[in-house]
């Protein structure tokens, strides 16, 4: 049986939103998937009650205390021990649960992910991705997002190997092409993580580089199924394009496209390199993006990526 954590507390929305979700989401999960509610006791059976949702198609554990969105991540960790991010990561440290999902404190998310699930021998920095919409129907990763503002050249190229198993064991993309972000498409152009990146890119078996790749590659069809960048980068990129669809929504415009920019679609992003599957869910989430987070968190489980990436690094370590 696969035991998936739900941190019924996480998020702007919560917990109404999050048990609104977990319903939804264990209505399309298979008969092997059970779904572990960690949250507050009242809320919980209020909700499911309501929605006359059976209690026993959930484990429920009983955590009174919330981490706040705007708590500090380190020291509210610390000290908020039956709370449902604590408990759910010491859950997941005992393999109780073999995923954990939650679209609260980011931050309080990475604390307990590195002081409890840790890194896997051989990564130097996980890593987190965005996913970025084509006009071709299908999707590129953007990574990293945030975790990691300054980066040096051995991580970059480390993500490139994380985001392309994870793109191939995932998403299903045989043979992903990493794109490296940079400022023009020559090999001699770009600052100086930029250029010794690219310099340590070029010969590797390890992925399929195709080389630098701009801004204005962006949304194109057939460019690169992996854009790897530094995490400052990355997130001015991400939060720009979310900027972007609140424009598009604001100006009541209607398309296709731009719809796939809606981050309910995609529910959540697995932290990549880390000895667990942990995954982060946006802070607005309503229950469609965290039924979505969850179904996500059954394919990274599935897909085993842990296992790989420890293999894979036990080589380069």
């Amino acid at each position: 049986m696969v035991r998936i954590g739900i941190d019924i507390q996480g998020g702007d929305f919560a917990p109404e939103a999050t048990i609104l979700g977990s319903i939804l989401a264990n209505k399309e999960l298979p008969e092997n998937t059970k779904l572990v509610l960690l949250g507050q006791e009242k809320a919980i059976h209020e909700i499911l009650e309501r929605e006359k949702s059976d209690p026993g198609n959930f484990d429920i554990i009983y955590a009174e205390e919330v981490i706040g969105m705007g708590e500090h991540p380190a020291k509210t960790f610390a000290k908020k021990k039956n709370s449902s991010l604590v408990i759910g990561f010491k859950m997941l440290a005992k393999n109780e649960i073999q995923g954990f999902a939650s679209a609260g404190n980011t931050g309080a998310m990475l604390v307990g992910t590195m002081l409890l699930i840790r890194s896997i021998p051989g990564i130097i920095r996980p890593c987190i991705t965005a996913c970025v919409p084509n006009v071709d129907g299908s999707t590129s990763l953007l990574m990293d997002v945030g975790i990691n503002p300054d980066c040096r050249p051995d991580v970059l190229y480390q993500y490139a190997m994380l985001g392309s198993m994870y793109m191939e064991n995932v998403h299903k993309v045989e043979n992903p092409k990493v794109g490296l972000l940079n400022i023009g498409s020559e090999e001699e152009k770009g600052n100086l993580l930029t250029k010794a990146t690219h310099e340590l890119m070029k010969e590797t078996e390890d992925f399929n580089f195709i080389g630098n790749v701009e801004g204005s590659d962006f949304f194109s069809a057939n460019k690169a199924d992996i854009i790897v960048c530094d995490g400052f980068t990355g997130n001015v990129v991400l939060k720009e394009a979310e900027a972007f669809y609140t424009l598009i929504k604001k100006r009541k415009l209607s398309d296709e496209f731009f719809e796939r920019f809606n981050f309910e679609n995609y529910g959540g992003t697995p932290i990549l390199g880390v000895n667990s599957n942990v995954i982060i869910g946006h802070g607005a989430s309503n229950k469609i993006a965290i039924k979505n987070m969850i179904l996500h968190t059954k394919d990274v489980i599935n897909a085993n990526l842990v296992n790989k990436f420890t293999e894979a690094f036990k080589v380069k370590a």
